[in-house]
């Protein structure tokens, strides 16, 4: 039996894990897909948000900025790439500034250091490419930008290595009570645990409603993205924010940690729960607002175009904490934006429950390092040749757009909670996130994997399940 079992491996359930792995509980996290981070978690726009958005009476609100000054320090200790780029708020009509001030107001509230407002002259100086017709902006120099599904990989691997144990492809079917601890039913057998973490995202209420007569509700909020070649990258330098009028709120465009451009979101919200299609109206409809932003968008840039669905509370605020009618079931639903940027903040708050609730001694072997797959386009000539004397597949592409090697392909796959499909080997590489979006290294990813899984090709998968991209061998001539 363990002590705690946590539904779900996105960014937060992964957090949450590394944290308890502080101590001496036996932990589990239980994932229905195939690898972490393949729900929200690895659709999203990637920024950390400075916490002047959230209204200061708010879980939210409490959270965001504390969760933002963390950033720093765990992407050192843990390998994740990590940014403070700022971000403005922009604003285009005199008569809306009010609203800026309004905003420094709150964020200085939620404990937001640094924040201005500019005028004109500075943001066209700060940003170029920005339509002349801006009249101000709110300046947070503490926003940032991070890769997401980075984050959750490096998280999930530092829980791992510190005795965190992980079950893919194990769906919770039921939750039952039985005197002091839980029974959940799965399609790998029953497991059972004193203390559940519901951190199921857009399947969090599903979680909740089995065990507690509380029910939560969570919406399925979409959001279509557009992204940009790399050449298109620079931009913009900061995270720019259309200020929200009474036309709707606007469109953010984005540089990423990995020197594209981003623009996007719209918000849909959807019945279906899976449903990650991008529509034409949907995308010609944010390019069309980003036009508000920026004096021109360079199409012929776009390499792809992407959704992602956010886990809206009907109560519009996170949901945190013990559910009231079952002892020991802690939720953590309705994490929509900030829920990226106060994640560290959620994990802290979670473990104090948990350390309240089992009074657990600390894990004296707790090592706080991780390191990532090394990243041998980021290198100099002297550290590629000295990495490639040690080991020769360093020196072979696979992947010509993003410049991956063999030697990061072998290495995501063997390492901790490694890769065992195309998606999760791109999350760890990004071997086939660049320009021909993976028409020329897939087929040689695939024969690597195959290899080192001792497969046959046509067993390896796209995402696990049954997305498989081949059906069989060819034929001998």
């Amino acid at each position: 039996m363990f002590d705690v079992i946590i539904v779900g491996a996105g960014v937060v359930g992964s957090s949450i894990a590394r944290e308890l792995s502080k101590y001496d509980l036996k932990t589990c996290v239980l994932e229905k897909s195939s690898d972490v981070a393949t729900g929200t978690s690895k659709a999203n726009s990637g920024i950390v948000h400075a916490g002047f958005d959230a209204k200061p009476n708010t879980i939210k609100g409490k959270l965001n900025a504390k969760g933002n000054a963390m950033f720093d320090k765990l992407s050192k200790e843990l390998d994740f790439p990590f940014k403070r780029n700022g971000s403005l708020v922009l604003c285009f009509d005199e008569n809306e500034i009010h609203t800026l001030e309004e905003l420094k107001e709150q964020g200085e509230n939620n404990g937001v250091p640094n924040l201005q407002v500019l005028r004109k002259e500075r943001l066209l100086e700060l940003e170029p490419n920005l339509k002349e017709d801006v009249v101000a902006a709110l300046y947070a120099p503490t926003g940032g930008i991070v890769c997401p599904y980075e984050m959750t990989i490096a998280y999930a691997e530092n829980a791992y290595t510190n005795g965190v144990e992980f079950k893919f492809n194990t769906k919770v079917e039921n939750i039952k009570k039985v005197e002091d601890k839980f029974i959940l039913e799965t399609n790998e057998g029953n497991i059972e645990g004193r203390v559940v973490i519901n951190a199921a995202g857009l399947f969090s209420d599903d979680i909740n409603n089995m065990i507690s007569s509380n029910k939560i509700e969570i919406i399925a909020r979409k959001g279509e993205y557009c992204l940009f070649d790399k050449e298109a990258g620079a931009m913009a330098t900061r995270t720019l924010f259309q200020l929200p009028t009474k036309m709707g709120k606007g469109v953010l465009v984005t540089p990423t940690v990995d020197g594209n451009l981003l623009i996007g979101p719209n918000a849909v919200d959807l019945n279906d729960k899976t449903n990650m299609d991008t529509t034409q109206d949907g995308l010609d409809d944010i390019l069309e607002r980003a036009k508000i932003t920026f004096k021109e968008i360079p199409m012929r840039q776009v390499i792809t175009s992407f959704s992602g669905l956010r886990s809206h509370s009907a109560a519009d605020d996170f949901i945190i904490g013990e559910a009231k009618d079952v002892e020991n079931f802690i939720n953590v639903a309705g994490v929509e934006s900030p829920g990226l940027s106060s994640t560290p903040a959620i994990a802290e708050m979670v473990e104090k429950i948990v350390v309240n609730k089992l009074s657990p001694a600390r894990n004296d072997k707790f090592n706080p390092i991780r390191h990532g797959v090394p990243k041998f386009r980021e290198m100099n000539n002297k550290e590629r040749n000295e990495l490639i004397a040690k080991d020769s597949t360093y020196g072979r592409i696979v992947c010509r757009c993003e410049t991956v090697t063999e030697g990061e392909i072998l290495n995501a796959i063997r390492r901790p909670l490694g890769a065992r499909d195309l998606d999760s080997v791109k999350r760890r590489t990004r071997a086939g996130m660049g320009r021909c979006q993976a028409g020329f290294c897939s087929t040689k990813i695939v024969k690597i994997l195959a290899t080192e899984l001792n497969v046959p090709e046509y067993e390896i998968t796209k995402f696990g399940g049954k997305s498989k991209l081949l059906i069989g061998e060819n034929k001998e001539i």
